[in-house]
């Protein structure tokens, strides 16, 4: 059974601090995860270190536990798994602003959805979704659909941007009147459907799940 992905819009749907869901097609949870690894914006490269199975909150112990030791350097893990034909990755610890463009890790023919907001930034910044597909995006766009954040509608490649912002419209949006969760839902669920995806609630939130930090190599 899958979800869909418009569960995210819930208060912190997965943990405090807001989410960082990474969905992909063609690629196997390991090779998503090192490929995720290699986007991170530090000096070090970085590689993919298993941890075994554990929960949302075991894993935000075991990074406390881990970055506890000044000479870990670890401070961001995923979560990792897959549903209704999606490989997914979740991330955990400092991943804000961490990760560069994900545009690389869709190379090779790979589909790649990056999901993310920051919830508890105090500018607010709101949600984002950028999609890729063999090296080049498709369509992204702010999921708050806010011109204050410099919404000009869905970026990317032109025939794909233009059929999901159609349907943006035709659900009357942009509109500064809703609410903002209101509008992130129902963008979440127009982005679901447009894209065909699924992340499964009850493995991510309560299920055990196999993990990795993210590690300078």
């Amino acid at each position: 059974m899958t979800d869909g992905i418009a569960w995210l819009a819930d208060p912190r749907s997965i943990a405090y601090g807001g989410y960082f869901v990474v969905l992909a097609r063609g690629l196997s949870p390991e090779d998503l995860a090192e490929r995720l690894s290699a986007t991170l914006e530090y000096e070090a490269e970085h590689i993919a270190v298993p941890v075994g199975e554990h929960t949302g909150s075991s894993f935000l112990e075991l990074l406390d536990d881990v970055n506890g030791d000044p000479f870990a350097g670890v401070d961001i893990g995923l979560r990792l798994g897959s549903s209704g034909g999606w490989t997914y990755a979740v991330a955990y610890g400092g991943w804000p602003g961490e990760f560069g463009s994900l545009e690389p890790v869709s190379r090779d023919g790979a589909h790649v959805c990056v999901l993310e907001y920051e919830e508890e930034n105090g500018k607010p910044v709101p949600p984002r979704f950028e999609y890729f597909h063999d090296g080049r995006l498709l369509s992204a766009c702010n999921l708050h659909l806010d011109a204050s954040w410099g919404y000009q509608g869905v970026d990317g490649d032109p025939a794909t941007a233009a059929r999901l912002q159609e349907l943006l419209t035709a659900a009357g949006l942009p509109d500064p009147e809703r609410d903002h969760r209101y509008v992130h839902r129902t963008v979440l669920g127009i982005v679901e459907e447009f894209f065909g995806l699924s992340l499964p609630k009850e493995p991510i939130v309560s299920g055990l799940l196999p993990a990795v930090l993210l590690e300078a190599a």
